[in-house]
């Protein structure tokens, strides 16, 4: 049921917006989904997207920072390390959530039908990745990024396109075993370096 439209990021109140509509998506994702406009433009989740890696990376690195610092020290090479990765993460998350809208635009044309658009699937995933604001915290980062590309996901693809609960999970699931698999190999090369 459409009550009301969304809250979605905007660049003319960019902080207001996004923690309203990191809120949103967080607390009450069935009815951000159920009132979300898949068809729009891709600037604002796009710099959603940046901002929320942004976010991310800067508290990440003061976390491995803080955490290298309680255990031995910081070196030169740490800053370095910990400003290069969070540097690159900010800059890519655009890229990767694009990478990820590709594959489970796959798996939503596959199990739903041919009832989505690479930039739909865009949008519904740029604000599930709302939730990768919470995925700096050491233990909530391991539940932050399955819920954001599992559960939010599942829960997009049901509200937006109208899709059974089994036909939205199957699709989510999909979606989410290469993509998660490929963060984990992403994280595991970026730990051993």
């Amino acid at each position: 049921m459409q009550n009301s439209k969304a809250p979605e990021f905007s660049l003319n109140r960019p902080v207001a917006s996004a923690l309203a509509t990191v809120r949103a998506v967080l607390f009450s994702p069935r009815v951000f989904f159920s009132n979300f406009r898949a068809d729009g433009p891709l600037k604002e989740p796009v710099l959603f997207t940046l901002l929320v890696g942004s976010v991310f990376a800067v508290l990440a690195a003061a976390v491995a920072l803080v955490s290298n610092a309680v255990s031995g020290g910081i070196s030169a090479s740490d800053l370095r390390a910990a400003v290069v990765e969070g540097l690159l993460f900010a800059l890519l998350s655009p890229a990767g959530v694009g990478v990820a809208a590709g594959v489970y635009l796959l798996s939503i044309r596959t199990f739903v039908g041919k009832v989505a658009e690479f930039s739909q699937v865009y949008r519904l995933l740029a604000y599930s990745y709302a939730a990768f604001a919470l995925a700096w915290v050491p233990i909530l980062g391991s539940i932050a990024v399955p819920y954001a590309l599992l559960v939010l996901m599942g829960i997009a693809i049901k509200e937006v396109y109208e899709a059974s609960f089994l036909t939205a999970v199957i699709a989510a699931l999909v979606g989410f075993v290469p993509v998660g698999s490929a963060l984990v190999w992403v994280t595991a090369v970026a730990l051993t370096s």
